[in-house]
């Protein structure tokens, strides 16, 4: 008696589970029939209203995922950069900027010193007002790197038009002989009407006298392979300690990030060891947890995922809505023979699934091709890098949000298939 109590509940559960594969492998059946038969327009459409809208939602999220890895200040072709996490101890303008990393000029250096590391240097983002060749002020995004002589790349300028080494620095006294150069951006040039060999004013900003501005010698007028366009930023290279002092961030050798050449596992070895607490990232290798950390990338990439939700979830609500009322002849056959309202109502919810399902593989193959197309028109017009950038967690995160648009959509086909029955299929 108790073995074939036992065995009961098993045989059960056995005999669901060949119902419903049973019933998935209608559905994949009649799907594949419908998307190659007559009705194969309709349920096109329905795939391409998902692919697209998937395709949408990529390429604007990739979009702010390369706006929170950085603007044009951020090209570089170092191996490791490291930058500051929120919250972090290295932070440490309250209230007035982002947070910054500290010391970087001394640990740098001691990134320098490892086996595998060619290069390390601190990089300062600032805006100051330079005074152009008319007299008139005109402002421009300076960019402070320690440059070794090299053939490197920061901001999309070369750094070695600039002195090697950084005087000023002087470990940390900041009382050295000034360099005194600059390498500008063709934009930077044009909006300042200067060139090589032009002394230029430099003052920090609005805030400050014309009593603390410095002159700088443009030492180039620079293009690294990328930036030189007419529509890039007006961008800057000084050497790192000069714009510190000019700045402010003197006091505690700030930075807002650091970059580092070398092997790629010795640089991030090194990197780590100096920044345990800073997030170290690879080149080549993009973070999405830094749309998290950019307000205007996150905003960007929520209202991207609303919208696409959104129009996702309406086209595929109407479209399979009249599919399944096309398709009543189908359901009232199944009932017929007995399969029950749940799993005919399976049946409508698996193609459902089905159709957001494939829409996603089409969509993510469009954004990956859009992707591709708006950063080459970008960079034949106006942008000298990358606007956007493919990760792979996109792929899984376009079928899911292909497949919650389908969820948001089944109900009203539901409803549809809900109503309709055996007679009034006859009666019909």
């Amino acid at each position: 008696m108790s073995d074939e109590t036992d065995e009961l509940p098993e045989g059960v559960e056995t005999r669901r589970r060949t119902r419903w594969s049973g019933l998935v492998g209608v559905t994949l059946a009649r799907w594949r029939q419908r998307a190659t038969g007559t009705t194969a327009g309709r349920i096109a459409s329905t795939v391409g209203a998902v692919a697209l809208t998937i395709a949408f939602l990529l390429v604007v999220t990739g979009i702010a995922l390369a706006l929170a890895d950085g603007g044009a200040t951020s090209r570089d072709d170092a191996d490791v950069r490291i930058t500051p996490t929120e919250g972090s101890t290295l932070s440490s303008v309250d209230g007035v900027e982002g947070p910054r990393l500290g010391a970087t000029n001394e640990r740098a250096g001691t990134i320098r010193s490892h086996d595998g590391v060619e290069h390390a240097s601190p990089v300062l983002v600032e805006t100051a007002r330079l005074e152009s060749t008319d007299g008139d002020p005109r402002t421009v995004r300076l960019v402070g790197v320690v440059p070794d002589g090299e053939s490197r790349t920061v901001a999309g300028l070369p750094m070695d038009r600039l002195e090697p080494g950084d005087s000023h620095y002087a470990n940390g006294s900041y009382d050295g002989p000034r360099n005194g150069e600059i390498v500008l951006s063709h934009t930077a040039a044009d909006r300042l009407g200067a060139s090589d060999g032009d002394e230029l004013a430099v003052s920090r900003g609005p805030m400050q006298s014309n009593e603390t501005a410095v002159t700088v010698t443009v030492a180039a007028v620079g293009d690294a392979g990328g930036e030189g366009g007419e529509g890039g930023a007006p961008i800057a290279l000084v050497h790192a300690s000069e714009l510190q002092s000019l700045s402010g961030a003197a006091d505690g050798q700030l930075a807002d990030r650091v970059l580092v050449w070398g092997e790629t596992d010795a640089a991030q070895s090194a990197a780590t060891d100096a920044y345990p607490d800073a997030s170290v990232e690879v080149a080549g290798r993009s973070d999405p947890t830094a749309l998290f950390e950019d307000g205007l990338a996150f905003a960007t990439s929520v209202i991207a995922l609303i919208v696409g939700v959104t129009i996702c979830a309406s086209f595929v609500a109407t479209t399979m809505g009249m599919t399944v009322d096309e398709d009543r002849r189908t359901l009232a056959v199944l009932e017929s023979i007995g399969v029950p309202t749940r799993g005919r109502l399976a049946v409508v919810a698996i193609s459902t699934g089905i159709t957001t399902f494939v829409g996603s593989l089409v969509g993510i193959a469009l954004g990956a091709g859009g992707i591709i197309g708006v950063n080459a028109i970008a960079s034949a017009t106006i942008a000298p890098g990358a606007v956007a950038q493919f990760h792979p967690l996109f792929v899984p995160y376009a079928i899911a949000v292909a497949l919650l648009s389908g969820l948001v959509a089944v109900p009203y086909p539901l409803a549809v298939a809900a109503r309709t029955s055996v007679l009034s299929e006859v009666g019909r």
